[in-house]
């Protein structure tokens, strides 16, 4: 059952052979991780594990603070902040880091999901 406060995150790296692929398919060039890349995690998170499958994604602010490095195993976390089950909507607070702690990025993101009615607010 969804719940506020219930959290998902994935641990990812993105290599020189990642911003090559990227590069490949989109004609620009960086040499840190490139913004759609670190969205990206957010997107698996919110369609694999919070709130999982069946969710439809609404709307994302991201607001980019940091560049990513290459090679840097990046932590993209996505907390519930609150659940309108009447609509199917969940609104979450998505945040990428560094490991010395320092913000990527962070935002809201909203997506209407399946499991949404009975959940409960905390």
């Amino acid at each position: 059952m969804l719940k506020v406060g219930q959290t998902a995150r994935i641990i990812r790296s993105y290599t020189q052979e990642d911003l090559a692929a990227y590069v490949a398919l989109s004609g620009s060039s960086s040499q840190t991780v490139p913004e759609p890349l670190i969205a990206a995690l957010f997107s698996y998170l919110l369609g694999v594990k919070l709130p999982g499958a069946g969710t439809n994604y609404l709307k994302q602010e991201l607001v980019f603070k940091a560049e990513a490095p290459l090679e840097t195993a990046l932590e993209a976390k996505v907390e519930i902040t609150r659940l309108r089950p009447e609509k199917h909507l969940v609104d979450l607070w998505a945040s990428c880091t560094a490991p010395d702690g320092t913000v990527i990025c962070e935002g809201r993101s909203l997506v209407k999901a399946k499991d949404v009615e009975g959940a409960f607010q905390s």
